[in-house]
């Protein structure tokens, strides 16, 4: 089979984390028979300094004629004091409007071989977790409108959160045929007792709850999971969220692992079509010095074969690698104490093309 992958390598450490994973594709390829194409598009600050926009739409229609989309982290101090519509994540809600994607899909899980790195006690962390945060995508407050005014003290700025019914409707779905492939377990995130926005949500969940009756279904208010998350990881299977509340509980999620470096993420739509990306951000303080842990990237690029493509075979292949190196004890600057060893990125790479 042949894949066309658009590659959107974007800022800082971008290139390095994706060029690991485009090395991996090509070695599942080898193995598999499979030919993957990977051109190449600008986008975020990069895009910003070549063509004085952040999503430049040659980027955007690459990446709508690709059968998927890698995408490594955009964004920097170099471009923070740009006005708000050339800030390079501009890019990252542009490509996912214009990509359809509703759906971001977040797992985080405990390594056997890392439960000592994690932030969580001991105690906590040998009970291992394996969750998925099932986050909407395209609406909530980050698209809502916004904008500056005269208010009762001065001047003040404002942004707002507005859900549709069919918004919630379709995520959550997604979260409940996730479930349903998993523990059968769903809690689904809001404010309820404050956010008419939540109030709605709560009601559209439990009715599309009624068409799942083989899922259990929970409410929890969003402080409350930020909690729970760290006191017992372990009781979530499939958590159902907001826009700004996944992008807020899925970083939590991530450190407990170990590392924000081992997270990949899977934004999708209705189509196979998907961006696949690391949930870390672009690291500018170690761009160029081939430090940068390209584990999620990897991964990213696992769940790209399994969700985009079909080849399931070939993600757990990528993810057993994964595994065995990490069990082996190879580890990156992220994940290394005192005088031990650091990988660099090739390195790590390296390690995980061998287990290929």
């Amino acid at each position: 089979m042949e894949y066309t992958i658009a590659l959107v390598r974007g800022d800082g450490i971008g290139p390095e984390i994706v060029d690991g994973a485009v090395r991996v594709l090509e070695a599942v390829g080898a193995r598999f028979g499979h030919s993957f194409h990977f051109p190449s598009y600008l986008a975020g600050g990069c895009a910003i300094d070549a063509t004085g926009a952040p999503l430049p739409e040659e980027t955007v229609q690459g990446c709508l004629d690709s059968d998927s989309v890698l995408l490594g982290a955009v964004g920097g101090p170099k471009w923070d004091t740009l006005p708000a519509n050339l800030r390079p994540e501009k890019a990252l809600l542009g490509l996912r409007k214009a990509l359809g994607l509703y759906t971001n899909l977040r797992p985080a899980k405990i390594y056997d071989a890392l439960r000592g790195e994690s932030t969580l006690r001991p105690d906590i962390a040998a009970r291992g977790f394996d969750l998925v945060i099932v986050r909407e995508l395209t609406g909530g407050i980050y698209y809502g409108e916004r904008g500056r005014r005269e208010g009762k003290y001065g001047p003040e700025a404002y942004d707002t959160e507005a859900y549709s019914v069919m918004e919630i409707e379709r995520i959550a779905r997604v979260a409940f045929e996730t479930a349903r492939k998993r523990r059968k377990n769903l809690v689904s995130i809001d404010k309820a007792n404050v956010l008419e926005t939540s109030r709605l949500w709560r009601e559209t969940v439990h009715r599309i709850a009624a068409e799942y009756p083989d899922v259990e279904c929970s409410d929890m208010l969003v402080d409350n999971a930020a909690m729970q998350l760290v006191r017992d990881p372990s009781r979530f299977d499939v958590v159902l969220t907001s826009n700004m509340f996944g992008d807020i509980l899925s970083d939590e999620a991530s450190q407990i692992t170990g590392s924000i470096g081992l997270l990949p993420s899977a934004s999708l739509g209705d189509g196979t079509r998907g961006m696949y990306e690391p949930i870390h951000g672009s690291a500018p303080d170690i761009a160029g010095q081939n430090r940068a842990n390209p584990l999620a990237t990897i991964l990213s690029a696992a769940m790209l074969l399994r969700y985009s493509l079909g080849l399931s075979e070939e993600a757990d292949c990528v993810e057993a690698a994964v595994d065995a190196v990490l069990r082996e004890g190879c580890r990156t600057a992220d994940l290394v104490h005192g005088g031990e060893r650091a990988l660099s990125c090739t390195e790590m790479t390296e390690a995980v093309l061998a287990k290929i």
